[in-house]
């Protein structure tokens, strides 16, 4: 059974396997350049009290790193949505059942190696593009944004084993390849973007941190900010959607008349600005940076409870049809 799936997948594989190698070799060149780049800008960020704005290594493959946020639901469109599909439009899985193969056999094998090629997959493109990404976190500080977190650490393996799960499952209940993979594509999308924008996060209760105004306050590390604000002295919060002039976060209408700057240039506050603004603290709600790996195995462990229902959903399917 494993030499049939070999036999039918050669090409998929072969045609994968060349598209990582000429990906490797891309991201190895651009990413050894890149470290290159960063190692020798140190001393001139040191020298220049910080850097902004500094980019490394080449824009075609930095956008090409980024567009890996849909490699995996490549393998869900090619992989997994024509396996069962492909074979019930041609009628080949009746003919393999009344073979001496029996449906379990057949569907165990053949989505289990899938199912390893698919981590494979996604888990060689995720090693390389956090591999390559590692100068450009350490300037950044942004592993929690969306455009990062999707495609670096372990997630992408999850994503990618959800894909081809998704789209085994869609092939199953509707039995033809094309809408089963535009089932494949908008499920895909659709749980993605839910997780990402509403509840990510959820996964941990974030902390909030406040200070004084007048001072500012930037946790360690490569946190996600939530939200932030001013609060009165009372604990309500200020509204800073109003016109005007703004010290130190706090709407100058809250302040003495005198720390409204009328004048154009340097404006510096007199003391009872600083009095004033000493009643007022600043509040900043956040994940911090130590819990990055916890937030990937935690949607990991998401991606890989759903794929493991999807797959259980196609066996009965399978086993119960036609039964």
């Amino acid at each position: 059974m494993t030499w049939l799936v070999w036999r039918q997948y050669r090409l998929q594989f072969s045609l994968g396997a060349a598209l990582l190698a000429a990906f490797a070799a891309l991201i190895v060149i651009t990413g050894v350049q890149a470290a290159d780049q960063w190692h020798a800008a140190q001393a001139a960020c040191a020298a220049s009290h910080g850097c902004q704005n500094l980019f490394l290594g080449s824009h075609a493959v930095g956008f090409l790193v980024i567009m890996t946020v849909g490699a995996p639901v490549l393998v869900g469109l090619f992989w997994g949505a024509p396996l069962v599909a492909a074979e019930s439009e041609a009628g080949t899985t009746h003919f393999a059942w009344m073979q001496s193969v029996t449906r379990k056999r057949w569907f165990a094998v053949k989505v289990g190696w899938m199912l390893l090629a698919a981590a494979l997959w996604g888990g060689v493109i995720s090693a390389l593009v956090t591999w390559w990404s590692g100068p450009d976190n350490a300037q950044q500080l942004d592993a929690f944004n969306t455009g990062r977190f999707d495609i670096m650490g372990i997630v992408p393996v999850a994503y990618s084993v959800f894909a081809l799960a998704l789209g085994i499952a869609a092939g199953a209940l509707v039995r033809r390849v094309l809408p089963a993979m535009a089932i494949t594509l908008g499920g895909f999308i659709a749980v993605r973007a839910v997780i990402a924008l509403f509840l990510r996060r959820h996964y941990l209760s974030p902390v909030t941190a406040y200070h004084s105004v007048i001072t500012s306050f930037t946790p360690s590390g490569s946190y996600w900010s939530l939200g932030m604000g001013v609060l009165f002295p009372n604990g309500q919060p200020v509204d800073q959607n109003t016109n005007g002039n703004v010290l130190n976060g706090v709407p100058v209408t809250y302040l003495p008349a005198s720390c409204n700057q009328t004048t154009r240039g340097v404006f510096t506050p007199p003391p009872s600005c600083t009095q004033a603004l000493a009643h007022f603290r600043g509040y900043l709600t956040y994940q911090p940076a130590g819990r990055y790996w916890t937030f990937q195995g935690i949607e990991t462990g998401i991606f890989l409870v759903l794929a493991a229902a999807l797959i259980a959903v196609t066996a009965v399917t399978l086993l119960r049809r036609d039964a």
